[in-house]
């Protein structure tokens, strides 16, 4: 029976494969932590993902010729109870090879799965695995070591800034990936859940936290309180009449970077777009700001 649920999970991997260059696990059989050990088939529906049975990423190349030696995963949003891997995956990867860029989009565990032991260490395990994954095989895609950057919409966002922010190696399990640092060297942050406090988005808390919520992972959770001067630079946007999630979280993350002296860091907040900044159309100037974020790429380095 745990065979053919692996060899399901093997098959819901190479249907969105499709889409993608391939789709690689990045856990070796029986080393993935916080695990009991149980075979899940993906769960997919409406573009979707639900369940994930075998965490890894689906790789987006640009051309050989066009290849500008950077990187980025993508984390895709959905309140950390479902991962909307089309729209804030698959698109933006495609966006990004148009740029030169190699994508990765993540399909990390989500905390409420029955197969993880504690909730909140799940995605961020998965998250600094896939970063350490890319650093240790970079000369594969030809890709510079300190051009990897990490982005994300909404959770996806809060993961991202967690991996940029928070120091706690929940990854780590003896092989030799663990040589190799899970820090991000670029931020993209769109329409981010940032604080576990007042101005959180309680379906990303209740998700991620679950029977453990308590004041001292709220706080550790917080990405604004973990910033330091050696978090990444940020690109941050937001919309100003979000229904879902404050832009006051956008406003605290910038400050917070401010404050430590991360220099290079932007903060856009536009009048619309509420929770739904996509790739195109949008309104108004919220739709500028690919542009923007190309050019900040330029800015700071990461594309020549």
């Amino acid at each position: 029976m745990k065979k053919s649920l692996f060899c399901l999970g093997i098959l819901f991997c190479g249907i969105l494969s499709l889409h993608a260059q391939g789709f690689l696990p990045i856990w070796a059989e029986g080393n993935m932590p916080n695990s009991k050990g149980l075979a899940l088939p993906d769960s997919i529906t409406n573009e979707r993902v639900y369940q994930v049975g075998i965490p890894g990423f689906y790789v987006f190349e640009p051309s050989k010729a066009e290849n500008k030696g950077a990187a980025v995963l993508i984390i895709p949003g959905g309140g950390y109870a479902r991962l909307a891997y089309q729209i804030s995956g698959f698109q933006l990867a495609k966006w990004f090879n148009t740029m030169g860029i190699t994508a990765f989009v993540l399909n990390h565990r989500l905390p409420q799965s029955p197969d993880v032991k504690v909730s909140y260490q799940a995605p961020l395990q998965d998250a600094q695995r896939a970063v350490r994954y890319i650093r240790a095989h970079a000369d594969r895609w030809g890709i510079e070591k300190e051009k990897i950057g990490v982005m994300g919409c909404s959770a996806g966002a809060h993961l991202s800034a967690c991996l940029s922010t928070m120091t706690e190696d929940w990854s780590a399990v003896g092989d030799e990936l663990d040589g190799f640092s899970f820090v991000p060297n670029f931020t993209i942050l769109i329409s981010p859940v940032i604080s576990m406090g007042e101005i959180v988005h309680r379906g990303s808390r209740e998700n991620l936290l679950g029977k453990y919520d308590t004041p001292a992972l709220r706080s550790l959770f917080s990405c604004d309180e973990r910033v330091t001067s050696q978090t990444p630079p940020a690109f941050v946007v937001h919309a100003m009449n979000d229904p879902a999630v404050s832009c006051l979280n956008s406003i605290a993350y910038f400050r917070a970077l401010k404050e430590n002296h991360v220099e290079k860091s932007t903060l856009h907040i536009f009048p619309e777009g509420g929770h739904s900044i996509a790739l195109r159309n949008n309104p108004g100037t919220t739709n500028s700001w690919t542009l923007l974020a190309e050019k900040w790429l330029l800015e700071i380095g990461i594309l020549r």
